[in-house]
């Protein structure tokens, strides 16, 4: 997840942001792949709230999870608009330097990186009560629901 909010922030920092701005085909790409990307993830989740945990692959591969977390961020429109709206308040002239730009990113991946971290905690503590199957299948449905309805906002609102 920090390695896609880094490369998210050095690209949008380097001009991508202006670039996906600018140009309708890179901005629609985008927030297409974006919400497509969430409608898959919906799907995903209600599917894995049906399934029983006894049949959930125990040893998944480390890489299909950072996968995962990597393209989730490189294609997370909220992280890329925030980089676009802040990273330009807090340089110095009209292209950000190396150090700048380094420690901007570095400090939103950090910031990041704990909240993460802090929500694995709390659903490693949270493990036990959502292991009943009503439950397990509730949530997978809340969480389809919520992703589901970002996606559309999504389609609907052409992100602007």
């Amino acid at each position: 997840m920090a390695l896609g909010l880094a490369l998210l922030g050095i690209a949008v920092g380097l001009g991508g942001g202006s670039l996906i701005l600018n140009n309708r085909l890179a901005y629609e790409t985008l927030r297409w792949a974006g919400a497509l990307y969430l409608c898959w993830l919906a799907y995903d989740s209600w599917r894995e709230g049906r399934r029983p945990i006894e049949a959930a692959p125990v040893s998944q591969s480390h890489f299909l999870h950072f996968r995962r977390g990597f393209v989730t961020n490189l294609l997370n429109p909220k992280a890329a608009l925030f980089f676009i709206a802040v990273v330009p308040e807090f340089i110095s002239g009209p292209a950000p330097s190396v150090r700048e730009l380094a420690i901007l990113v570095s400090i939103y991946v950090a910031v990041a990186t704990f909240v993460h971290g802090l929500i694995v905690l709390l659903a490693g503590g949270l493990q036990a009560f959502f292991a009943a199957p009503q439950r397990r299948e509730m949530a997978g449905n809340v969480f389809a629901v919520v992703l589901f309805l970002v996606a559309v906002w999504l389609f609907v609102s052409g992100g602007r």
